[in-house]
This record gives C-alpha cells, structure tokens and sequence, in this order.
C-alpha cells in the first residue's frame, strides 16, 4: 500500500518546521499559506480490491479536518464499487493549525516573543529572523542580551575599547565571545557599511571588524649571546613582550632561531649575537611588524613530520629567508630509533620548501620510510644540536 498516511502527513509537515518555513511565516509579509501537501490516493485496482482497507483509510484521513487540515474531495464512478467520495487534496490554511499538529505551539510562541522584541527596535533585523528562524528559536534565552549588545554598539560606532568595556545590562564578556559569529551577522545589518571594517572576517576578526581593541599578541624569546642582556645582567634573558614592543626592538642581534617545544627553547645553547624564539605552531602574523627580522638570519626548528614543514612553508611566506635548522634527511635517518607516528598528517603540495626539504617533506607525507613517520624536535640529541650551532656560528 503506497496510500499517503497520517504518519506520512506528520513527516511534511515536521520536515517544513525542520526548514524554518513555519516560523517564517509569522515575520514574512507574504504568507505561503495555504499549504498543500503531498497526497497518494489508492489506484482503481486498489478501490476494488482492498475496499476496505481504502475505507479506513479515508476515516483516518476524515479526522484531521477536527485538527485544521481542509480536505477537497473528489467524485469517483468506479465500475464495481460505484460512485464514492476521495480525498484528492490535503490543504493547511493557517501555520498556527500546522504548529498545532504537531505540537509545537510553545516554540512558535517563543519565535512570535523575539519577533515583537525586534520588530520597533531593530526592524533591519526582522530579516534576519525569517532567513534563521530555528537559529534564532535557540537563542533565545539570550536574544535580549545580544539586542543589547547590538544596541551598544550602534550607538558606539568603532568604540576603541576592549569588548570587557561594554556596558549594557546582562551583558559580559563570555556572552559577546560565544557569540561572536551571530552577532556579527546581525551587526553587519544594522550598521553602516562604513564602521565596518570589511578586511576582518569570521570569528576571530571580530574586534577588528567592528573597531575594538584587540589582546595584544605577545612574545616569548630568549637572549642566547651572554654578552648581551636587556634585563639586569646575572638574570635570565627570557623575556616575553606585546608583538609592537617586539617590533620595535633594537638588539644588535643577527640570528634568530625559532623552536617549536618549549623545552628546547629553555635549553637552547649559548650563541653570539642570537636570540630563540618560543614558536607560535600555524600562524607568524605576530611577527609580521618585526621588519628587522629581514635584516637577520632566521632559523626555523620544528618537528621532523608534515607538520612541521607545512609551518616552514607558512614562515616563508612572511620571511622568505627563513632556513630551517635539523630539517634533513642524515638527522630523520640518524634518529630511526625515536620515531613515532604522527597522527593526521599533512598532504597538500608545498611551494616555499627547498629542493632538499621537498624530497624528506615527499618521503614523509608519501610514507616512503614507513607509516606516517615523525620525529620530535625533542627526541633529537642535544649534541647534534650542540655541533650543528656550532658551524653556524662559524659561517
């Protein structure tokens, strides 16, 4: 039996909750109501061969006129049973009798509650809750907190202050950072195209979008020339400072080494004129200011593993300079013993690598030496470290 049930009526229904269509109505100035659904009618075999199955099936169908569902009937002359009465179509007038049915009514008088507390404020935004009803219905503990955030910032265009600074009642700043993605969407609704900064996207240029300040970045390094000291002489030269101080550094320094374990970069050995930097993994934008990092030899230490040279490659993208430090196929050779497996390794082409570093990048992501071979920067002895500084030095 191929007969459209109750069952198969609730699924349409459900499924047009499931894409917003229901709640859309209750904000959209042009409603899509009255609604047909999909209706399967039993074949003329069927008519006279499973009378009765047909005859319950119509009963059943008869019922969900009590629950706001109009019925067109048909006409049908049939050679054995004669004339009858078919449902041939299945109209919805109202989507409150749609909610109804299946029993979502205090959701939609939720919705109906966020629709009046947007409609006189923030109308641009009525919108936005037709094109998001279910997002919005799951917001709704906090949709007026975030109305109030967007007010704020309506009236504060750029404010120049940290998001903590906001001022609006029940708002902190958890609610704004958990939040970050949908009010951006509404933000961008309600204010002019020319407070926004369009170049910072997504969730973690919001501040920048919308003109706050934003965490300074900071940097940890450690000077390895012991002639050379910024702090007291006799105290450890392993300072962390704001990404702009570190751009405006003045050390007389011409090697910079960056390492991505921060054991290695406690135990980096002396070196004149140097300075190692405590590694950031993906990402070097904190070191985009630091010009003088051009003038510098730059040595990039990071794991033996596709991660590691896809972070290589993504350096020299800001410092094409940059030359990796026990990077090399004698050192992953010379180490078999401590290898382990790296979990979700890299495949992508990489365009910044040399000759050489390609070849052990290929050997690695293309396990040609094993299964996803990896070497920690860690593992590696520290006197080959000792003895590979050493000829630097020299050169």
């Amino acid at each position: 039996m191929n007969w459209t049930t109750v069952a198969d009526i609730r699924r349409q229904v459900i499924s047009a909750w499931d894409r917003g269509s229901l709640l859309r109505e209750m904000v959209v100035k042009e409603s899509r109501f009255p609604m047909r659904l999909t209706l399967k009618r039993p074949s003329a075999g069927e008519m006279s061969g499973e009378f009765a199955s047909v005859r319950e099936w119509i009963a059943e169908l008869r019922k969900l006129e009590e629950k706001g569902f109009r019925i067109v009937w048909r006409e049908t002359n049939h050679r054995v049973i004669g004339q009858n009465s078919l449902p041939g179509e299945l109209w919805l007038d109202s989507p409150q009798d749609a909610v109804a049915f299946i029993g979502k009514q205090r959701d939609a008088t939720r919705f109906q509650d966020l629709v009046t507390a947007t409609r006189d404020p923030y109308p641009a935004l009525l919108t936005w809750l037709a094109e998001n009803p279910l997002k919005a219905l799951g917001l709704a503990d906090q949709w007026e907190r975030l109305l109030a955030i967007v007010g704020w910032i309506q009236t504060h265009p750029r404010p120049n202050v940290y998001l903590r600074q906001i001022d609006a009642p029940g708002v902190h700043t958890k609610l704004i950072e958990q939040h970050r993605g949908v009010l951006s969407e509404l933000l961008d609704i309600v204010l002019s195209q020319d407070v926004i900064a369009s170049d910072a996207a997504g969730v973690r240029g919001f501040c920048k979008r919308y003109g706050f300040k934003e965490k300074p970045s900071r940097i940890r390094f450690r000077i390895l020339d012991p002639g050379l000291f910024l702090l007291s002489p006799g105290e450890e030269q392993d300072i962390t400072i704001t990404d702009r101080a570190f751009a405006r550094l003045r050390i007389p320094v011409q090697r910079v080494f960056i390492t991505e374990n921060e054991t290695n970069f406690l135990a980096f050995p002396s070196v004149s004129r140097s300075i190692v930097l405590f590694g950031a993994g993906y990402g070097f934008d904190m070191l985009a200011g630091a010009r003088w990092l051009a003038q510098c030899r730059l040595h990039y230490w990071g794991d033996l593993d596709t991660h590691g040279f896809a972070i290589l490659d993504q350096l020299r993208a800001l410092f094409p300079h940059a030359e990796s430090l026990l990077m090399d196929q004698h050192t992953l050779l010379e180490h078999r013993c401590h290898w382990v497996q790296e979990t979700n390794p890299e495949k992508r082409n990489l365009c910044r690598l040399g000759d050489l570093e390609a070849l052990v990048y290929d050997d690695l992501r293309f396990d040609r030496l094993g299964k996803h071979v990896r070497l920690e920067q860690e593992r590696i002895a520290y006197s080959v470290l000792e003895n590979t500084l050493r000829t630097i030095e020299d050169l």
